[in-house]
């Protein structure tokens, strides 16, 4: 499937819940007000969207939340989706909580990967991003994961005041065969009020402990991150810049809320209502994808505040 630009979208997030067993600073710091169920999808019509997404072409799927594994029944739904015909990859994007007791049935079903999102390598820092003291559970996740044979990621967001906690995070990837990915902060939400660093001031900082560190054209994922080497360490280290260097031109992508809103680019607050087609007139649910995915923007806006139209936080878009 191509939009109007172009670009080849074969990539669709999809976010299952609102809810999350951690309150981080940047995400949802106070909660956030919850979605009534009947206004979250039932995975009976994400399989639907899902469906009909792989029959314009969209192969890649990665199932997100608020945190994924807090929906009862999620490690099925993964099964299902990676059933479908035509999907060719699933991955899944988890706080780590959750997932030392699943990551067996997480590999034995397929699933092509898993993402963690971890913030600080060390417990008291941990619990004062996330408020919970629960890095122990996030270790055993990873562990559990490597274990398994799942492909790893750990995603970590260059929050302000990271300086010291960046490199502590990228020693994850020393004796484990994991890439540690530094994401600039999205100015959305809580996000918005708390820039933090860019990708150039991140990497300066690691290089004081890995000077070789040096970019590589390894495939490593469906994603933007650039990915970078280095002679101490068996992962990569990647970096994804989505404000300080656009690569909108090469997007991929498209996101499906809880709610069932398609939305083509993140920091616009259009989206289409794939909810309402679902449940009024699921005939036209293949159009109302193509019609959405082709008219997908040129490009974002997060380098002119005043432009994001989307006012709502990262776990009710879906992470």
């Amino acid at each position: 499937m191509q939009d109007r630009y172009g670009r080849t979208i074969d990539y669709l997030r999809l976010s299952i819940t609102d809810r999350c067993n951690l309150r981080c600073r940047y995400c949802m710091p106070d909660g956030a007000p919850l979605l009534a169920h009947s206004d979250i999808l039932t995975y009976e019509e994400f399989l639907q969207v899902a469906a009909a997404a792989a029959a314009l072409g969209i192969t890649k799927f990665k199932v997100t939340g608020g945190e994924p594994l807090v929906r009862r029944g999620c490690v099925e739904f993964l099964r299902r989706l990676k059933a479908l015909p035509g999907v060719e990859q699933v991955t899944l994007t988890t706080n780590g909580l959750l997932l030392a007791p699943v990551a067996g049935q997480m590999a034995a079903l397929g699933l092509n990967g898993v993402n963690i999102s971890l913030d600080a390598a060390d417990p008291a820092a941990f619990a004062a991003i996330t408020g919970f003291d629960r890095l122990g559970e996030v270790n055993a996740g990873i562990d559990a994961a490597l274990a398994a044979g799942l492909k790893t990621k750990l995603n970590c967001v260059l929050l302000p005041g990271c300086e010291t906690r960046l490199v502590p995070l990228a020693r994850y990837a020393e004796n484990r065969p994991l890439d540690v990915r530094f994401i600039e902060v999205m100015p959305i939400g809580a996000g918005a009020a708390q820039p933090g660093l860019n990708r150039d001031a991140a990497l300066k900082i690691l290089r004081q402990v890995w000077p070789d560190l040096h970019p590589v054209t390894e495939h490593r994922g469906n994603g933007p991150a650039h990915y970078y080497a280095a002679e101490g360490l068996t992962g990569r280290i990647g970096v994804i810049d989505a404000v300080s260097h656009k690569f909108c031109a090469g997007c991929n992508r498209v996101r499906l809320t809880s709610t069932g809103r398609l939305k083509p680019c993140l920091c616009y607050g259009e989206a289409a209502d794939l909810r309402a087609v679902l449940r009024e007139n699921p005939a036209q649910l293949p159009e109302a994808l193509r019609r959405a995915i082709f008219e997908k923007p040129r490009a974002h806006c997060f380098e002119d505040a005043a432009a994001v139209t989307e006012r709502r936080g990262m776990s009710q878009i879906g992470g």
